[in-house]
């Protein structure tokens, strides 16, 4: 059995966990390592999280680049210090132009400071001194403004080319938060959102998590092959996502899990969410057009929690899969609806990120 107490305490957070297991492996706490491990905690990698734990608890560098290079690519690295290099280069050009306009605007303001002083001075009020006066600023003024001039326009294609690098940031970000089967965001991006919602109290007892979980899900691959559990895979989540609204957040959390933050809806209509989504994959024909070959019924089980049932990230997490636990445990295909009483029987992920 599991206390409330116990389920919060196997969802520490996960950066904390990672980097604890990092030490205890004695790897290196570089981001590259960090990465590596993330992706393979997550669970949304089964071989990577095998190949990583066949390693042992002594790996090489050398042994976790190779594994990073096979399943993580080394692009992301090259974004990353290729768009660092063009910020520091762009921000040193504008640090060299508002060094040069300080400058340009001290000899001008002692300019007008010593023309004052001879306008003033009796002993030289004279109209030539005064038309030479004028002159001198009338030129030192007009400079002044053109060189303004062309440094706000230097300083605006510094700021397109800033733009472009943050364009080009954006971008892969994107691409790092999207799983690549079903087009969905990924566990990375589920994580980043799923701790913002505790930024603002007010708004969840309108705000729920729900997981769902393809009932049977290894039977299809075991018998039809992983290329067919792939398109499954991304069938379930086209149905989802057309079953939802287009601001709900919706994941491939890991696996054949799938994960949806549904804000400003009452757990009345989270149910009536989850079930059109449940109703419209247990409805739907999974048959291969070529060889007739029917690979469903296909079903999908439910849980969900409300934000106001818990009192963290990790607390609501542990909540929604009690529910997901126990809609599989009772049947599948369904949707459940977390009770307290249902933490009692929910042993929990074995996933290392939660555990102490």
């Amino acid at each position: 059995m599991m206390t409330t107490t116990a389920q919060k305490a196997q969802a520490n957070d996960v950066v904390g966990q990672i980097i604890y297991a990092l030490r205890t492996m004695g790897v290196a706490p570089i981001p590259r390592n960090y990465q590596l491990f993330y992706e393979a905690y997550i669970g949304s990698n089964t071989a990577l999280t095998q190949d990583l734990a066949a390693l042992g608890s002594r790996a090489t560098q050398e042994e976790l680049d190779a594994l990073s290079a096979q399943y993580i690519g080394t692009g992301h690295a090259e974004v990353i210090e290729r768009a660092h290099g063009k910020l520091l280069v762009e921000l040193e050009g504008l640090l060299r132009l508002l060094r040069q306009e300080q400058r340009s605007m001290e000899s001008y303001t002692k300019l007008l400071g010593e023309t004052a002083t001879r306008i003033n001075s009796k002993a030289n009020f004279s109209n030539d001194i005064i038309g030479n006066a004028i002159a001198l600023l009338t030129t030192a003024t007009t400079d002044t403004i053109a060189h303004g001039e062309r440094t706000v326009d230097t300083v605006a294609e510094h700021s397109l080319e800033m733009d472009e690098v943050r364009k080009e940031l954006d971008e892969y970000k994107r691409i790092a938060n999207t799983d690549s089967l079903t087009r969905l965001s990924n566990r990375r991006a589920f994580d980043d959102k799923l701790t913002s919602l505790f930024d603002s109290a007010g708004n969840l007892p309108v705000t729920a998590l729900v997981l769902a979980d393809i009932d049977n899900f290894k039977k299809i691959n075991d018998t039809y092959g992983h290329p067919v559990g792939d398109k499954i895979l991304a069938t379930v989540a086209s149905v989802i996502r057309a079953n939802v609204r287009k601001d709900l957040f919706v994941a491939r959390t890991g696996g054949e899990e799938f994960a949806i933050i549904v804000e400003g809806n009452t757990a009345e209509e989270v149910m009536l969410i989850c079930e059109r989504i449940r109703c419209a994959l247990e409805t739907r024909s999974f048959r291969n057009s070529r060889s007739g070959v029917q690979y469903g019924p296909i079903t999908i089980s439910l849980g969900y929690s409300m934000g106001s049932q818990a009192e963290d990230a990790g607390h609501l997490y542990a909540n929604a899969d009690a529910a997901l636990y126990h809609a599989k445990h009772s049947g599948r295909n369904r949707t459940v609806l977390f009770e307290e009483a249902m933490s009692r029987d929910y042993a929990g992920k074995n996933w290392l990120i939660y555990r102490n």
